[in-house]
């Protein structure tokens, strides 16, 4: 199976990404809207087709990506039907399964943080994705939301420690920066339902937690019962002068063949030396040379008044050159991929080659 576990550092949300290796299909746990655009980078350079967007539960820190995934690629969004949101594809109950591939993810139903809390176990038994139920060392909240610790209690000792030994913990979030348990470990050290602890210990904890709602629980609540559907439905904002694409390292690129359409109303900037400039593979017609060691120094020089596309050898210096550009405020920039070798490939116009 293909895993990938990102983090979105505002809200401490980790998605999950889940991949059959032999069909490309594959499954989007937790995704957060404002990540949508490094997920479906990762997606993308991982050749996958995503059949479900799946959300644990109706979250109240950050608002989730399932509709955008929905309309971006297509994919079908999963929730629990005590969930009771709208606009959701299909509605899971406890023993549902759903198949991508070669691989599964089976529901079991564990509310307690919300009355509509599920996680998926895959179909190995050998990871759990947890949701805001079992957390590393720790346990949802159970405060708001139809929130129960005695639901909590239950679900985590039957549906959860009942799992194999060796199976690992995924959980929506950790705000200490740990990424994977396995039910052994919390069986044993969770300070608040491990060992022997009783439901009134448990219970007595999670009653006295005293914490702070959410900073963001008058928006994502109503949003992710929408499954994060604006209020216009209005897709985020992408680049109006070109067809970008941002890599899943996070650098925007646009594909050669479009340049050399457009070349006469972009900013060709080459940055590369002054000897390969005019060497083996010369250059673009119309690029001007500033070599990335002198970018910063010479950041000025560079027009402001079309968008920029930054060219090297191979793509590599050139992403620097982006990063430099945005950083000092620049928007409309994008990277060459594969630089002027590609360039050559594709038989593109050059100037200034020596023999």
């Amino acid at each position: 199976m293909i895993f990938r576990q990102l983090f979105d550092a505002q809200s401490s949300t980790y998605t999950y990404l889940l991949g059959c290796a032999q069909s490309g299909d594959a499954v989007l746990i937790d995704p957060v809207f404002e990540q949508h655009e490094r997920d479906l980078a990762l997606i993308r350079e991982l050749g996958l087709k995503v059949r479900y967007v799946l959300d644990t539960h109706v979250h109240a820190d950050h608002v989730t990506a399932a509709w955008l995934m929905q309309k971006k690629i297509g994919a079908e969004i999963v929730l629990s039907r005590n969930a009771k949101a709208a606009g959701v594809d299909i509605e899971v109950d406890h023993g549902d399964v759903l198949a991508f591939g070669n691989c599964s993810l089976s529901v079991r139903a564990t509310p307690g943080h919300t009355a509509g809390c599920v996680s998926y176990v895959s179909n190995s038994n050998s990871l759990a994705f947890t949701g805001d139920c079992l957390l590393i060392r720790g346990a949802g909240r159970t405060d708001f939301q139809g929130g129960s610790a005695e639901q909590m209690y239950r679900s985590i000792r039957d549906q959860i420690f009942t799992l194999p030994e060796d199976c690992l913990v995924y959980p929506a979030h950790d705000y200490a920066g740990r990424t994977v348990s396995t039910v052994a470990e919390e069986k044993r050290f969770n300070p608040r339902i491990g060992g022997d602890a009783p439901l009134e210990d448990f219970a007595g904890f999670m009653d006295n937690l005293a914490l702070p709602h959410p900073r963001l629980l008058d928006i994502a609540v109503p949003a992710n019962l929408k499954c994060g559907r604006p209020a216009n439905d209005e897709l985020p904002a992408e680049p109006d002068w070109g067809p970008i694409t941002t890599t899943f390292a996070g650098v925007p690129e646009i594909r050669p063949d479009w340049v050399a359409r457009n070349a006469g109303e972009l900013c060709l900037l080459d940055v590369r030396s002054p000897e390969e400039f005019s060497g083996q593979l010369g250059h673009i017609g119309g690029a001007e040379l500033i070599p990335l060691n002198e970018l910063r120094e010479r950041i000025d020089e560079v027009c402001q008044e079309r968008p920029v596309v930054t060219i090297c050898q191979s793509g590599k210096r050139s992403a620097m050159a982006v990063k430099i550009l945005t950083n000092a405020g620049r928007t409309k920039v994008a990277n060459l991929p594969g630089g002027m070798l590609l360039w050559h490939r594709l038989s593109f116009p050059v100037e200034g080659a020596s023999d």
